[in-house]
């Protein structure tokens, strides 16, 4: 996917509303997960992505800096986002647990 023509999202758009169940590529352009849910709001925010299992069941959720991601909108309006981190990496981390 070219991520260049999508709309980067502002930092107003950075809330769990619109965040949430957004796709997350990784280097390869690969789907390496996606938003479970959103700590916070704007710049400061952590952004819990479940990774592996399959339809959800088995998903690894696990916390990262939302200045980590990339987050934008397609032709479509969908929103994704695009990282550094791969879906090894990711899944290396420790668990996120709410409290």
């Amino acid at each position: 996917m070219d991520h260049s023509h999508h709309i980067p999202l502002t930092e107003t758009d950075l809330t769990g509303d619109i965040l949430d169940g957004a796709t997350i590529y990784g280097p390869g352009d690969e789907k390496i997960g996606s938003v479970s849910h959103v700590h916070g709001a704007g710049p400061t925010s952590q952004v819990v992505i479940d990774v592996g299992g399959f339809l959800g069941i088995g998903a690894k959720p696990v916390g990262v800096a939302i200045s980590d991601l990339e987050f934008m909108r397609d032709e479509d309006g969908n929103v994704h986002a695009v990282t550094n981190w791969t879906k090894d990496q990711l899944t290396e981390m420790p668990e996120h647990i709410d409290r």
